[in-house]
């Protein structure tokens, strides 16, 4: 058993990551070369290969998928087994690492966030901006401890409660033809150009299937990675985004845009806090989403 120590089994999960050894060194602060030594170390204890090594970086051997699995699991309970030893004597301390959407982190998760540190000072959290494909599988494979995602995205091996809400809407040069609409069927823009914001998105991947669902398909003036860029495009009147409310309104005012809520029930976002397991959370997880769950409006 001396061979699974925390270390080496913890840098296995590194080199599963980032399938090469150079780069999983990089991320732990370690020469190439000792990250290989632990893992020949761990292969010669099993007596079977855990990667097949390759110029372009290394594959994860069916016996290696087994002992990531483990390893994750076992890594992730040590971390729990820590925090919740470290409450008794210091109060709630620990990391908790959180995958969420562009548009969650554009509006309110960081306020959130930020009511919860004032109330635990000694956890820290960090949050990685990716689409909501890429939150649930961070938090299936152990990567995220808690996902925030819109819940259109595909949860069915995940834990979800309850978030947020947004309203999704066009926004539009004070000048384009829908400029003057209150409100607007998604339907009734698909013929002008759009601007693709952060392409593969759960949401430009909606858009696309409504549009294909009357028969047409988005036209793409240019593509963008933030909302900011977005609205610039628009303010120009080059073409005209579908963005969240909140985003939209912290650029209204400076940019001169109009803002025309989508009438459609699914431009009305619940987003959801997912997590592998209720009873797989650390405390400072756990107490985190309690938190973000309390969180107003709703």
């Amino acid at each position: 058993m001396h061979q699974y120590d925390p270390v080496s089994l913890r840098l296995f999960v590194t080199v599963c990551e980032e399938r090469s050894i150079a780069l999983a060194a990089a991320r732990e602060g370690i020469v190439p070369s000792a990250v290989s030594k632990r893992i020949a170390a761990i292969e010669h204890y099993t007596g079977t290969r855990l990667l097949d090594r390759g110029r372009r970086g290394v594959a994860v051997t069916p016996a290696g998928e087994t002992l990531w699995r483990y390893a994750r699991d076992l890594l992730q309970t040590m971390e729990r087994m820590h925090a919740e030893l470290g409450e008794f004597a210091l109060g709630v301390q620990g990391n908790v690492r959180v995958f969420a959407t562009m548009s969650a982190i554009a509006q309110f998760l960081p306020d959130d966030i930020s009511t919860f540190i004032k109330k635990h000072q000694r956890v820290k959290v960090s949050i990685d901006e990716r689409v909501s494909s890429e939150v649930v599988r961070g938090v299936e494979e152990g990567r995220a401890d808690v996902g925030v995602c819109w819940d259109a995205a595909d949860l069915r091996r995940l834990a979800s409660f309850p978030y947020r809400r947004d309203q999704l809407v066009v926004i539009a040069h004070p000048e384009h033809p829908i400029a003057h609409r209150r409100s607007i069927a998604f339907e009734d823009t698909v013929d002008f150009e759009y601007v693709d914001i952060m392409a593969g998105s759960i949401i430009q991947s909606t858009l696309q299937r409504h549009a294909a669902t009357v028969g047409k398909v988005m036209r793409y003036r240019i593509q963008v990675s933030t909302v900011d860029a977005a609205c610039r495009i628009v303010a120009a009147n080059l073409a005209i985004a579908v963005v969240p409310r909140e985003g939209a309104a912290a650029f209204q005012k400076s940019l001169g845009l109009k803002i025309i809520p989508l009438s459609d029930a699914w431009a009305r976002r619940r987003f959801v806090i997912c997590v592998r397991s209720d009873a797989s959370l650390s405390v400072p997880a756990r107490l985190l989403v309690d938190n973000l769950q309390t969180q107003t409006p709703r």
